[in-house]
């Protein structure tokens, strides 16, 4: 195991279909994170063939986004694993299916054909026709809030960033990490001991992180090790796209400067149904209500799985979203093949899914 113990990456490449073509499948997915990845895999047992649409320019969702070398406890069979290396898991799940992705896209438009499939277009003009559509787009569309600084877009994606890919970009630079939540504290904690200056910035000494990531950070300044300034994060200095400095201000001291490498800014997400919000689906506090037998929407033929369904005692963990997939390929196996009879069999014992999954 490396890192926080985490299992060890895969070498899993993906390439994304050309943008602007028209296809056909079974199953058009809109989202292609953890519980996405998994329905394909649900899916394919059954000899069902998925296309995934997804806005980001990778597969994992928000686990490869935003916390790839984050580590993740609550993955039954994986006692530690991070967000890249549970995608990457995945990802080697579903090879022999060979899944089709459309990266970098976002479903726009939907219609119903008179044969009863849907099509699916994505705002680069590609085309997808599909008996089933699964959503699985977690809470939507999600942009990071930025903070709002003059210039700031000069400085993105080289000096100033919202989310960790890699921690090694970051050894021996001089950090700045401004937020007062998790994202920030966990963040403060990991690369402490591999950049050469960590300072948390935030406008006032009061926290929204875990009591445990809090108490750490304060130790950690205490020790000299993280600096905290409590102020007012109010612009970037530098000669774009490489930054020298932030310019701070605190009642205490007033405008002053701070020289660093880099900016990671955490103020949370701002998270957006999207385009999916005009699929014409009942719609409950930007959640789509579902059925607990099979995830269905209030669409025939169309099933929401992960974060962005509800339900009574709906749970927001990724473990029940492949628990909803597993039930939805059900449902969408009767839509997709009419005429044929589903067996239900265990991979652990039958030779024929054992041959589909390359391992008889």
């Amino acid at each position: 195991m490396d890192g926080a113990g985490a299992l060890p990456p895969l070498p899993v490449r993906v390439d994304g279909a050309v943008p602007g073509q028209k296809h056909e499948t079974d199953v058009a997915i809109v989202g292609a994170g953890p519980v996405g990845l998994f329905a394909v895999f649900e899916l394919g047992l059954l000899d069902l063939k998925s296309h995934l649409i997804d806005v980001l320019d990778r597969p994992g969702g928000q686990c490869a986004e935003l916390y790839p070398e984050k580590p993740i406890y609550d993955i039954p069979g994986l006692p530690i694993v991070t967000g890249q290396g549970l995608t990457d898991r995945l990802l080697e799940q579903i090879k022999p299916f060979h899944p089709t992705f459309h990266l970098q896209q976002m479903a726009e438009k939907l219609e119903r054909l008179p044969d009863g499939r849907f099509k699916l277009t994505t705002d680069q003009g590609t085309e997808i026709t599909a008996h089933v559509l699964v959503i699985a787009a977690g809470g939507g569309s999600f942009v990071p809030r930025k903070p709002k600084l003059e210039g700031l877009d000069a400085f993105e994606g080289t000096s100033v960033f919202y989310s960790v890919r890699k921690m090694e970009a970051f050894r021996d630079k001089r950090i700045v990490i401004a937020g007062g939540g998790d994202s920030a504290l966990d963040w403060t904690l990991a690369l402490q001991p591999v950049a050469k200056e960590v300072t948390l910035v935030h406008r006032r000494d009061d926290f929204r992180a875990a009591p445990h990531s809090v108490a750490q950070m304060r130790k950690l300044v205490a020790e000299g090790k993280v600096r905290l300034e409590i102020a007012d994060l109010k612009g970037l200095s530098g000669d774009a796209p490489n930054l020298r400095a932030v310019n701070l201000e605190s009642k205490a001291k007033g405008a002053y400067e701070l020289e660093c490498d880099n900016v990671l800014a955490f103020y949370g997400l701002t998270m957006k149904l999207g385009p999916v919000a005009e699929f014409g689906l009942n719609l409950h506090e930007n959640l789509i209500p579902v059925d607990t037998e099979k995830f269905q929407t209030s669409e025939p033929g169309i099933f929401a799985i992960g974060d962005i369904n509800t339900y009574p005692g709906k749970l927001k963990l990724i473990l029940s979203g492949f628990h909803e997939g597993a039930l939805m390929a059900q449902a969408a196996f009767r839509i997709a093949r009419p005429g044929e009879r589903l067996v239900f069999l265990y991979t652990t014992s039958s030779s024929d899914l054992q041959k589909k999954l390359g391992v008889a």
